[in-house]
């Protein structure tokens, strides 16, 4: 190419041919790849200032390529940040982060130091070097100083999310979902408690209790269901005689355990229509400490097959009219199975870390015990396991659902119509509480190898994508389950999640947040939440992350980029999830009290002094709480502006209205 061809490429790019102007911008153009240096400084430098002119101007911290391309391709330039440490912070629950300027070794040494005397992109990152950058994307919030961001500047973090995006932060959010929704939090949230104080830790006890109670409910149902099935009678494992079995059998126990599950559900029944408060007084008294340790302890063993109950089928109608009433009230009674397993969590951590399974009570608060915090705070949470969840070729799995926040006043928010499963690399199983089975976090299972009698049906590197996902529910004749029951579940948890955190985050204008939220479907394919991530990872560990987050981060660009310029463009699978309707405040109403002066004098008289020629001025008081101004106390000011004790001003003098209380 001809110098003068060149140049006129260089002007095409301001004002001529889009085509040559997107080559400039992605810097692939052979062209340009073999123009003198002078020639890709001039391109640069022209290009640079059109994006100076636009406020074009981005920095990321962090493994983003993916928006980097997004920006570069919209005719943005990159200030590059000078201060990386060699290694980052990860996302929230997958590979370690990855710094895009750390040292580099030998062919990588040198490819680096070519890409940055001949790649167009260094040169115009050079070039704006000293320029504000109006678009910040980084890993972390705390990255950069935040406060300090200018109005017009972009962020991709809000302040103070923890109150939904840790999981001490969501459990006391879903609490208070009742005062901000009319949405029971039970209905899609596993129950979780605190264990930072003696009141959560108590409440914490009374449930696992109550579901050890109930729990004995429903081993007396399910295997009285189970005899039916095998024929009549009604022969406890524990009627084998030492002769047919040499080993020692299952201890038979009393049918009163029974009796006194029933007595704790009725109780439990009673409270839920408040009937402990306006109840009989001769009302059956509570359990003992004593009695609530041997109903305990006989639980224990009755779930791990060493006991069964005598005669249980006596009890049959009476437990399972009791379990309906209670499922009738309480729509966790299927996924709270029969082990009463409760899952243990860091409070404030992410990526599976330190995250265990217990079934024993005492072990659950030793396990809160040993950590020494200022009373009120809390290490661990602890929420109910799922323990019927809805499993494909016996194996569990979660759903990774991305959403996106780009206004908390008004609040907006949009969802991803794509998302992901993650499975399990082992099959799934009650009698082993391994992390390996029951958390299908990438960042634990890819250190892990497929168990071998795991289906060969699910793929090696444990992913599906949503559209996978459906195929499967269709060639089953279950084809409307996502889009009926499974899809809009999901929008409703989320929606429900962030307006009962809407007052607890900062709402900076001109930013906003990509979020990552974890299901787990039970058998109903009813979804629930179990955490919502902020800044999830958009590592390309797999060939469905490496499709899937490549796309949601290009969608989340043309929301937040290209719809402030144009508000019908195209959002990619992006849709609009909830934008709260602007409220106007009502006009007020109430009494409109004043004080007035009228004329200036050497003496009050009981009258308001004003300044000679001047209209005085009505007073406007603050407003008390039923809506009335209340008059202020009249004090004498001198010209100073400070209170005159003695005679006060003269005509020129000036009475201010002071509302300092009678």
């Amino acid at each position: 190419m001809e110098p003068g061809e060149r140049m006129r490429l260089s002007s095409a790019s301001l004002e001529g041919d889009p085509r040559e102007e997107n080559k400039l911008k992605q810097g692939i153009s052979q062209d340009l790849i073999s123009s003198p240096k002078l020639d890709r400084y001039k391109i640069a430098r022209q290009l640079t200032e059109k994006a100076i002119k636009e406020k074009k101007i981005f920095s990321i911290y962090g493994h983003y390529p993916v928006i980097r391309a997004a920006l570069r391709r919209k005719g943005w330039v990159e200030k590059k940040f000078h201060f990386l440490p060699k290694l980052l912070p990860s996302g929230d629950d997958d590979s370690a982060g990855v710094t895009e300027h750390k040292p580099a070794d030998g062919k990588e040494k040198q490819e680096a130091a070519l890409e940055e005397t001949d790649d167009i992109h260094d040169v115009m990152s050079r070039l704006v070097k000293n320029e504000m950058p109006y678009f910040l994307w980084t890993i972390k919030r705390d990255v950069i100083d935040y406060h300090n961001l200018n109005c017009d500047q972009v962020l991709n973090h809000y302040g103070k999310t923890a109150s939904f995006t840790t999981k001490i932060g969501l459990c006391v959010n879903m609490r208070n979902l009742p005062w901000y929704v009319q949405a029971n939090p039970d209905s899609f949230f596993p129950r979780c408690y605190g264990l930072g104080t003696k009141s959560e830790k108590q409440e914490f006890l009374d449930d696992f209790r109550r579901t050890a109670a109930s729990s004995i409910l429903k081993w007396v149902v399910s295997h009285q269901k189970s005899c039916s099935r095998s024929g009549p009678g009604d022969s406890g494992p524990g009627d084998k005689t030492a002769a047919e079995d040499a080993e020692p059998g299952p201890v038979g126990l009393a049918a009163e355990l029974v009796d006194t599950a029933c007595r704790v559900c009725r109780a439990y029944l009673g409270q839920l229509e408040h009937r402990d408060i306006d109840g009989p007084e001769d009302a059956a008294p509570a359990l003992t400490e004593a009695e609530w340790e041997d109903l305990t302890r006989r639980y224990y063993s009755l779930v791990r097959g060493d006991a069964f109950i005598s005669n249980s089928r006596n009890h049959f109608s009476q437990c399972q009219a009791l379990l309906s009433k209670i499922t009738s009230v309480n729509p966790q009674t299927e996924i709270d199975g029969l082990r009463n397993i409760w899952i243990i969590k860091p409070a404030a951590k992410s990526r599976g870390r330190d995250i265990v399974c217990m079934n024993r009570v005492e072990d659950i608060l030793e396990r809160a015990a040993a950590d020494d915090l200022p009373a009120g705070d809390s290490k661990w949470v602890v929420q109910k396991y799922i323990e019927t969840p809805l499993l494909i070729y016996d194996t569990k799995f979660d759903i990774r659902q991305w959403f996106l926040v780009t206004d908390w006043n008004p609040l907006t928010v949009w969802f991803y119509k794509e998302s992901y499963l993650r499975f399990s690399t082992q099959r799934f199983s009650l009698d082993r509480l391994d992390s390996a089975v029951h958390l299908c976090n990438h960042s634990i299972q890819r250190r892990l190898q497929i168990q071998q009698d795991r289906s060969p049906l699910l793929p090696h590197h444990n992913m599906w994508t949503s559209t996978r996902f459906r195929e499967y529910l269709q060639k089953r004749g279950l084809g409307a389950v996502w889009a009926g029951v499974i899809y809009p579940a999901m929008k409703r948890a989320v929606a429900n999640a962030v307006r009962a955190a809407q007052d607890h985050v900062e709402p900076r204008k001109n930013s906003f947040e990509l979020y990552g939220a974890d299901f787990i479907l039970g058998r109903d394919f009813q979804p629930w939440l179990i955490e919502i991530n902020s800044s999830p990872t958009m590592h390309a560990s797999t060939p469905v992350t490496a499709r899937l987050c490549a796309q949601v981060q290009e969608d989340t660009i043309k929301v937040v980029v290209d719809r402030r310029v144009d508000r019908n463009c195209d959002i990619g699978n992006f849709e609009l999830l909830w934008r709260q309707p602007a409220v106007e405040l009502p006009p007020f109403q109430g009494s409109d009290l004043c004080v007035e002066g009228n004329s200036a004098g050497p003496a009050l008289g009981g009258r308001a002094v004003g300044v000679a020629g001047v209209p005085p001025q009505p007073f406007r008081g603050p407003l008390t709480g039923d809506g009335l101004r209340v008059p202020p106390r009249v004090v004498r000011l001198g010209d100073s502006g400070q209170d005159s004790p003695g005679q006060g001003p003269g005509a020129t003098g000036l009475l201010r209205s002071v509302f300092r209380g009678s």
